[in-house]
């Protein structure tokens, strides 16, 4: 069997066994909660009878997986440079108020106004990234450590700026607070068109979010952009082995700065399916956490924009069964137990999986070289 073929059935092999062993994990959670596993477990498919409800449960799927995707991709970016970036939380937080006010001062045509708001996310986004990328490699300062004080800088300063400088009109009788309604121009279409092309009605409220066509482009290039070009190898080679890559003529100084500036950039879109796809703002109670989820999301899908994308639809489906499990009056935190327990899992299912291939490419190397000791191979 091909060395890649046997990697690609241990992996599907290992995240199966490690789902599996999420559920039983769950279902001791639900049966400690005084609830009945199968019940609990027939609600997360329990999309209702009716196709309007129908509709509006794979919506919600796809509109919360669309930040998660994305919030995994900017993680990944890191992941592929040996970087933790615990940062992506607070640059989408600063990154989006920042787009959503100064989108809000001035009105152009559509698609320029949607690209200049795009355009400063991903600028603020790369330069709050920018920071401890300085720090390391002038100061050797930790990254995680760096960017994790930087996430209490920028969510404070973020909640300071909605209510302070950046705040708009507050609406007669709500308590909070947001940045100036964006213009109409401003707004991205939704893609509700994709459930009438199939004679299904659309969904209710803001519908499906346009900024599904945005993910699905950005993950398209990111791949091309870390797999088929340069850039994307002395990314990893550096991330592998900076001393053998500055030997190789690669500056590993330079890839920590370019790879995290990358990673903040994508990071600053993480807000903005729900600024441009449903609320027209940024406030008080705008989406928080989607930065820690993206961790998650990209460990899931072993830092492969697939790989994501399918974690990132594993997470919103299991995100969308909150209100059935309240319905048949089971604890909606069994969606968070189940979340933490597969990717706890399938982390060490990689692992294994991992030494696995790594030992029969080491007896395949043995018996090339006429020899019974295995020898160590790269992989």
């Amino acid at each position: 069997m091909p060395a890649g073929l046997y990697r690609a059935l241990l992996t599907v092999a290992g995240a199966a066994v490690a789902i599996v062993l999420a559920i039983a994990i769950s279902s001791v959670a639900i049966v400690a909660a005084g609830a009945d596993p199968f019940t609990a477990f027939a609600a997360f498919f329990d999309f209702g009878s009716k196709e309007a409800t129908q509709v509006s449960g794979v919506t919600f799927i796809i509109n919360r997986a669309v930040p998660l995707f994305i919030a995994g991709l900017a993680v990944a970016v890191g992941f592929r440079m040996n970087l933790f970036n615990i940062g992506v939380e607070g640059q989408y937080r600063i990154a989006a108020i920042c787009a959503a006010f100064v989108g809000s001062q001035f009105s152009l045509p559509a698609p320029l106004q949607i690209t200049f708001i795009i355009l400063v996310a991903m600028i603020v986004g790369g330069l709050y990234a920018l920071i401890p990328a300085v720090l390391k490699v002038t100061r050797g300062v930790n990254e995680v450590i760096s960017t994790i004080m930087l996430n209490y800088i920028a969510i404070n300063l973020a909640a300071f700026l909605v209510r302070g400088p950046f705040a708009g009109e507050r609406k007669e009788g709500l308590l909070t607070t947001s940045t100036p309604e964006l213009p109409e121009s401003a707004m991205f279409p939704n893609f509700n068109f994709l459930f009438e092309m199939f004679g299904l009605p659309s969904p209710r409220g803001a519908g499906l979010w346009g900024f599904v066509g945005v993910a699905i482009v950005l993950g398209i290039v990111l791949w091309v952009v870390l797999e088929r070009t340069r850039f994307g190898f002395e990314v990893k080679a550096s991330g592998l082995n900076s001393m053998a890559a500055l030997a190789s003529g690669v500056n590993p100084k330079k890839m920590i700065i370019s790879a995290m500036v990358l990673s903040g950039a994508i990071a600053g879109l993480i807000g903005l399916p729900e600024i441009l796809g449903r609320t027209g703002n940024y406030g008080t109670g705008f989406t928080a956490g989607l930065g820690f989820l993206g961790i998650a999301v990209a460990l899931l899908g072993r830092n492969k924009p697939v790989g994501i994308a399918v974690a990132a639809l594993l997470f919103g489906f299991l995100d969308r069964a909150q209100t059935p499990l309240q319905f048949a009056n089971i604890p909606p935190s069994v969606v968070v137990i189940i979340q933490g327990a597969i990717v706890l899992l399938v982390v060490i299912a990689n692992e294994i999986t991992g030494r696995m291939a790594l030992r029969r490419e080491e007896r395949r190397a043995a018996r090339q070289l006429g020899t019974t000791t295995p020898v160590e191979v790269a992989v």
